[in-house]
This record gives C-alpha cells, structure tokens and sequence, in this order.
C-alpha cells in the first residue's frame, strides 16, 4: 500500500479469535444518519436477501435517488423490490433488478456494459458471495467455485466498474465498498507458497468449506493491496467492510447441518448481528468514509488492519504472484488498458 494508516491495533490482535467475539459481544454499529443521498446512483449485488437487501434499504433510507439490484436470481430481486418499496413513495423505476451472476465472466461484462447507460453511479457495493460445503469446479475456467466468484468475479467487477466510473465525471469520487470478514485472518492458507497459486487452489487436496472461504476473503485482501495505487481516489474510493458475524444471512444457509453445523449456527444466533445491524457497517462504509478509507479494510465503522499475512514481505510475494496470474486471467478484458486510463 502507498501509505498504511496508523492503526489502533495491531493487525495479529485484530484478527485473534477473542477480539472477534468482544467486537460481537460489546459494539454495536450505530445507524448511518447526517448523509443524503438525494440524486444519487447506487448498484448493490447480492441484493435479494440478507446484507445486500438491507444496505439497499439503507441507502433508500437515506435519501437515494436510483437503486440497481444485481442479482442472480430475479424472481428472488423483484421480490426484493416489492419488500424495499413498501410503505415508501418512489418514482416508477426507482428501484430496477439486473440479473447478473458472478460465475460467469459473460454476464459481469454484460452487466458492466449495461451500467454505461447510467447517468451517474455514485456507490457500488459489491455484495455477493456463495459458501458451498463440497467442492466444485467452474465449468467455463475449471476453478473452483468459491474462488470464482468471492474472488476472481469480485476483482473483475472492481476493475471494470472503476472502469466506467471514469466515463462519468460528474459521479466522482465514487464509492466501491466490498463486503468483506475478518475470516480473512483465520486461514491457514496452505497453498500460499504454491506457484501458480489459482491452480492450486482448484485441487481437491486438503479442501475444507470453511477454510477456502476464509481463503477467498484473504485473496481479496491481497488483490486490494495491489489495486489501491493503481487506482486514484479521486475516481473512486475502493474499501472493504466487514458486517460482523451476522446470524440470518443465507450464505452458510447450508453449512447448518450435522451436530457441528448446528452448534455454530446457535453459536451465531447469540452472538451474532441480525443482517440489518450488520449492514449498517456496510452502508457506513460506502458513504462515511472518504480517501482516508481507500484500500483499506473497515471493522467497528473505523479503518482497521487487513489479516497479518498482507503486511508481511512473505505476503508481498503471495500479492504478487496472484496480482500477476488475475491480471493474465482478465487479459481478455483489457484490465490493463483500463487500469493505465484511469490515471489519466
């Protein structure tokens, strides 16, 4: 990173277990007031259920003028739209549903070539993501799918959208807020020394649901730390946010089975945020924070340290290498050539 903030932590005691479930047990994020959002554009994937319906709603209680849903589903978005526009008086269109699917690098150029069409696009929260509990392998790239598309569709979108926010003067600094976790600092990341690293990551060896999640939220981390320079702040502040645990979300909808499921999932119902408090974290993040937050991490509504791992010259190495294999990975979307006119 350019500059790294001066932490009120540091990154090992942030990412402990312990202070994990203190920030659970004694802090709660307040409610986003004192911004309007009145004439602004906002694009929330994942936005049918959990964390990505209720930062909409959020954002709608602000004041937000135009709300995009992308969403794979678009029976479950058009329900999504019918839930945030009761007992509100909005525009016809105000609130539209975008299919959109993160596995598969057709649909995410398709849906960034659609947003071209908006007139402006203020905020942008990245929102999606999948937990599956057995491995299985993209049938177009072969990766693996939680890698695909906690990663890998994650990374593209942010390019590409900082891509078009830059066709569209009049909307920046925008806001590019990626829903994060602070599991990113619970993985072993067993394959980390492995060169190529993607592949590796495709193998079944070792594989463990848990682990590659934290994994994938790690790569992320690690993607950022190459991003941030290469993308002026003046463009777009890009971040990532962590909800907390989060006790009603569907993305571990299926990793409650088994005696060991169950414990964590009634784990999780006592300690955790309902995803309407733990979205107030994300909307906090997409419009609270300015250049200060940008290519940073954000727990407890305030920039704090990524996993140990990114801050370490073992780290840089891995940041690298995997900075190198996605930018080979993107080649056939010009990611170069739109990062390189993004400094222009």
């Amino acid at each position: 990173m350019t500059s790294d903030p001066k932490f009120d932590i540091s990154p090992s005691d942030e990412g402990s277990a312990s202070s994990y479930i203190r920030r659970q047990l004694f802090y709660t994020p307040s409610i986003v007031a004192g911004v309007t959002l009145d004439g602004k554009t906002a694009i929330v994937t994942g936005s049918s259920s959990g964390i990505g319906l209720e930062t909409s709603r959020q954002l709608l209680d602000l004041g937000l003028t135009k709300l995009i849903l992308a969403v794979r589903n678009e029976q479950k978005g058009n329900a999504a739209v019918s839930e945030l526009s009761r007992d509100r008086s909005l525009p016809e269109n105000a609130i539209e549903v975008w299919p959109l699917d993160y596995s598969s690098y057709e649909s995410i150029i398709a849906f960034t070539e659609r947003t071209r069409s908006l007139e402006r696009i203020d905020i942008v929260v990245l929102n999606a993501a999948m937990m599956p509990v057995k491995q299985t392998l993209n049938p177009k790239t072969g990766h693996d799918e939680s890698v695909q598309v906690n990663y890998l569709g994650t990374a593209l979108l942010t390019i590409l959208m900082a891509g078009v926010i830059k066709g569209k003067p009049e909307s920046q600094p925008a806001r590019i807020t990626v829903t994060g976790s602070d599991v990113a600092a619970w993985t072993k990341f067993a394959e980390q020394d492995n060169d190529p690293l993607l592949p590796a990551l495709d193998k079944p060896d070792g594989w463990n649901f848990t682990d590659r999640h934290f994994v994938t939220k790690l790569l992320y981390q690690l993607f950022l730390h190459k991003l941030e320079p290469l993308v002026p702040a003046a463009v777009a502040v890009i971040n990532v946010a962590t909800p907390g645990m989060v006790h009603d979300s569907e993305l571990d909808r299926h990793a409650a089975v088994g005696v060991l499921g169950k414990t964590v999932a009634m784990f999780q119902r006592r300690i955790g945020y309902t995803s309407s408090v733990g979205a107030r974290h994300i909307t906090d993040a997409a419009v609270r924070h300015g250049s200060e937050s940008h290519g940073q991490y954000l727990s407890q509504q305030r920039v704090k340290p990524m996993a140990s791992l990114v801050y370490t010259s073992s780290g840089e190495k891995v940041a690298e290498r995997l900075w190198k294999e996605t930018m080979e990975e993107f080649k056939f979307a010009n990611v170069q050539g739109i990062l390189a006119d993004l400094k222009k």
